[in-house]
């Protein structure tokens, strides 16, 4: 039988690209096979930094490739969180943000949908932050703290890490609740509001447990209260805001793990095992628990829902307070 000249040619093409007999086509290879990319959207040295250094290693063990802090400051965290929802969505960018990403769409116009833009894949921890005044001051607990504010209205000055930041939002979500009148100072980071506070320039602020408790135990500051919705086991000689004067107040600082719009299915359980496995370490738990968090971890369902929820939360604090942010 003659085989024309075209059909020869589509044999010899198919021939060509057909896997030989007895092969099977090479399969995808599982995720990863190349180093990840952590961002963390402040600059090194703060809680956030701390956190993602240590998931990253805990991470790069479990997973086999090396996970890499790449630490991107500005802006509040959102230049951060532009290079994550931009990234490629293939698991080897991911972000270790803050409850200060939930706090961001109430102040800044935002070139990226805070919502819509990410994967959320788990939290990593959360945990309160701490109420510390200057030793010197009169008041010991937060009853005493409101009637000394009542009684001075707008002269007793606390410290944030700048308009906008978790410690602000914070601070004036007690103000609010608690109908009191304290003057804000904002710094450009926390570490020079905790050494003012330290030095008596300002006279409190609510920092995170990670970098106050050992100012707290040294002497150096005085600790009244926690902000969570129960007392931590880092301090529990210590009552929440809530049981001190101010029901239903609670503010927690969050650590989680999203990743850009449209990660795979896979990459996304690979990513949330891992986070839980973590959360679950004995060695983890204690040290984050010395350091007022809880390791836990969360469904990416959950964690979308906590996201959506606080920014919610915050716009409504923000315009109350009628915060505006300072020009960049």
């Amino acid at each position: 039988m003659k085989i024309s000249r075209r059909a020869t040619l589509v044999l010899l093409i198919a021939a060509s690209i057909a896997p030989p007999c007895g092969w099977a086509a090479e399969p995808k290879p599982d995720y990863p096979t190349k180093p990840i990319r952590l961002i963390v959207p402040f600059v090194p040295g703060g809680s956030t930094d701390i956190i993602a250094r240590l998931v990253a290693r805990k991470m790069t063990d479990g997973l086999g490739q090396q996970v890499v802090v790449d630490n991107r400051g500005g802006a509040g965290g959102t230049m951060g969180a532009e290079l994550t929802v931009r990234a490629l969505a293939d698991g080897y960018t991911i972000m270790l943000p803050s409850g200060t990403y939930t706090v961001n769409p109430a102040l800044h116009r935002l070139s990226y949908d805070p919502l819509n833009d990410i994967t959320p894949i788990s939290l990593v921890g959360t945990g309160p932050s701490l109420v510390a005044t200057h030793p010197s001051l009169p008041f010991r607990t937060i009853r005493e703290l409101i009637d000394y504010a009542k009684a001075n209205p707008g002269k007793l000055n606390y410290g944030s890490g700048g308009v906008g930041s978790h410690t602000h939002l914070i601070i004036e979500l007690f103000k609010l609740m608690a109908n009191v009148d304290l003057t804000h100072v904002p710094y450009k980071g926390s570490g020079p509001a905790v050494t003012d506070l330290i030095g008596g320039q300002i006279q409190l602020t609510f920092g995170a447990m990670l970098s106050m408790l050992p100012h707290v135990k040294s002497g150096k500051l005085r600790g009244i209260a926690v902000t969570g919705a129960k007392r931590s086991a880092a301090i529990p000689e210590l009552p929440t805001i809530a049981e001190s004067g101010v029901p239903g107040y609670e503010a927690m600082t969050w650590y989680g793990v999203v990743g850009p719009r449209g990660l795979p299915n896979n990459v996304v359980d690979r990513l949330h095992d891992e986070v839980k496995r973590i959360a679950e370490l004995p060695d983890i738990k204690q040290r984050l628990a010395q350091e007022g968090f809880e390791a836990l971890y969360t469904t990416p369902q959950a964690f979308g829902r906590r996201i959506k929820d606080e920014i919610a939360k915050w716009a409504i604090v923000v315009k109350a307070a009628r915060i505006v942010p300072e020009a960049n």
